[in-house]
């Protein structure tokens, strides 16, 4: 009886949790944004002319022309220059890179050189990883850290948001036929979400179980 209530109970969590958490993230930045720019727009403009929701409007169109401008040359050298502030600030320096290259990640421009989704082999043991080719060129890596015919290769970690930038020979790889975002989940879950799987059309696992659980067995008959 216990086994059949905590079984139901996580089932639930598994199916409601990943729900509740994306509509939380998505209602904690719409507030903050609203919050953010809501009590800036109050402070310019007459009372009467605010109403909810004006901030998040606001924040977008900010974001989108933050985006439009970065498209230009111009722009990306002096948000370059500003930005190289942040990497000489005593303590700031130590956290902003990581914030940068972690979000850097989502950007369009960079997922563009992140898209090669490779096989790694490891020696001659015949184990293989996923891994993501992040620099191809030599000549854009330190000197000191160049081999001919290698590729920088990124191998995440399962279940955490990390991972190690190795230095491997174009021999010790091959390409994958995976999607970006399938290897990532892929990798992130440690291989739980399968590849190419279509979480549209899979069942609750409850109703999974279940159906497995009440289909007769039909025992063979004789001709």
């Amino acid at each position: 009886m216990f086994g059949f209530i905590s079984k139901n109970i996580i089932t639930g969590l598994v199916t409601i949790l990943p729900v509740v958490l994306t509509l939380y993230l998505l209602y904690w930045f719409a507030v903050s944004v609203e919050s953010l720019l809501g009590d800036l727009i109050q402070a310019i403009l007459p009372g009467e002319w605010y109403w909810p929701g004006m901030g998040l409007a606001a924040g977008l169109l900010v974001f989108f022309i933050a985006g439009l401008m970065m498209n230009a040359y111009v722009v990306q050298r002096l948000f370059a220059k500003s930005e190289q502030v942040f990497y000489h600030m005593p303590l700031v320096r130590s956290v902003y890179p990581t914030i940068r290259d972690f979000f850097d990640y989502f950007s369009p421009s960079t997922r563009k050189e992140f898209e090669q989704v490779v096989a790694v082999t490891l020696g001659e043991t015949g184990m293989q990883v996923i891994g993501f080719v992040t620099q191809p060129l030599s000549e854009r890596m330190p000197e000191s850290f160049r081999e001919e015919d290698s590729v920088l290769v990124y191998l995440p970690l399962s279940y955490m948001i990390g991972g190690y930038a190795v230095l491997i020979p174009r021999s010790a790889i091959r390409p994958l036929d995976m999607t970006i975002e399938e290897a990532m989940r892929f990798t992130l879950t440690a291989g739980m979400t399968g590849s190419g799987f279509d979480h549209s059309s899979r069942p609750c696992s409850g109703a999974s179980s279940r159906s497995r659980s009440e289909t007769p067995s039909r025992k063979p008959t004789k001709d």
